[in-house]
């Protein structure tokens, strides 16, 4: 009899699964941003919570919680009940780089969560000031082979994928900067600006603007093919370094053991946004590159990212204590 209960079991989970996926939402649901409101991601995950809250037909709500380069929110998001009502932003920082370089990380990014969907891309971008000597990335690998150690380069602080995105390329070129950080984009680009540093690496959204102002010059785009919103500017693997590539991205995961029905419901609902023309325009505005892939691939891939900076965090020495 205890056999034919626990078949009879199974196969309700089995019919179970499909009812899930059309019912959910039944309430709101919680989206935690390891990152305050205003940066990269919160712009995004805002995006998303208002596409969701009209196609699903319940409020998304986004709840900010930063810190640690977002290992706080991520933290808090891997000890939520496992049942689709709080989902987390998936970056690069706390899924990708966080897990190279802290060595007490509160949390697993890939046994602890089930990853939806990759949504965004944002490349780094090496920018100098308007004012600065280095007219491109040969000039300023010229000049480093100089003076090793002496020219400064900022960073969105320790750690950040604009440092590691500087460190790699420092393996790759064979020169050695000095690496100053600050506390985010504004404050390094300041120095940049002002003239008090020479370079630094951010995300194509971050530096678009000052870019297209001629406040600052963009000599190579982390990238393998050429940005589509600054095409004119050669990827720094063209530029003699193959292979360099250093891209951010933002996606959506949930607390592991999440129900695999709600989770490709997420996955649907992500493709079906990113497909839509007004929010195509609006991520293209933002310079954002769209994605969308499948949850399988979305593992994949943050497990590659994974290797990846571990690799050079153990090169650089890069770490997060």
């Amino acid at each position: 009899m205890s056999t034919l209960r626990s078949v009879v079991f199974a196969v309700l989970c089995v019919l179970a699964g499909p009812v899930i996926s059309q019912t959910y939402p039944t309430r709101p649901v919680k989206i935690i941003v390891g990152f305050p409101p205003g940066s990269a991601t919160d712009i995004i995950m805002r995006l998303v919570a208002d596409q969701f809250s009209t196609s699903m037909g319940h409020p998304f709500i986004i709840e900010n919680k930063p810190g640690a380069g977002g290992s706080v929110g991520t933290a808090q998001a891997k000890d939520a009940a496992p049942d689709g009502y709080t989902l987390v932003a998936a970056g690069s920082g706390p899924f990708g780089i966080n897990p190279a370089i802290q060595p007490r990380l509160p949390y697993d990014a890939i046994k602890d969560f089930e990853l939806i969907a990759n949504i965004v891309l944002t490349p780094q971008l090496l920018v100098v000031g308007a004012q600065s000597p280095y007219q491109s990335l040969r000039e300023l690998v010229a000049a480093a082979k100089g003076h090793p150690g002496e020219i400064p380069y900022a960073s969105l602080g320790n750690g950040s994928t604009s440092h590691l995105t500087m460190e790699a390329f420092q393996a790759a070129a064979g020169i050695k900067l000095n690496h100053i950080p600050f506390k985010g984009s504004t404050d390094a680009q300041a120095q940049i600006l002002g003239g008090g540093i020479p370079l630094m690496s951010d995300t194509v959204p971050g530096v678009l603007a000052q870019v297209k102002a001629g406040k600052l010059r963009a000599i190579g785009v982390a990238t393998q093919k050429r940005s589509q919103f600054l095409p004119q500017v050669p990827t720094v693997a063209e530029q003699g370094y193959p292979g360099f590539e250093s891209v951010g991205w933002i996606g959506l995961a949930a607390p592991a053991k999440t129900p695999s029905t709600i989770l490709d419901r997420l996955n649907s609902e992500i493709r079906k946004m990113l497909a839509d023309p007004a929010v195509k325009v609006r991520l293209n505005a933002l310079a954002f590159e769209p994605v969308g892939d499948s949850r399988e691939e979305f593992t994949e891939f943050v497990k590659s990212e994974i290797v990846k900076w571990t690799r050079v965090a153990k090169d650089s020495g890069a770490r997060l204590d």
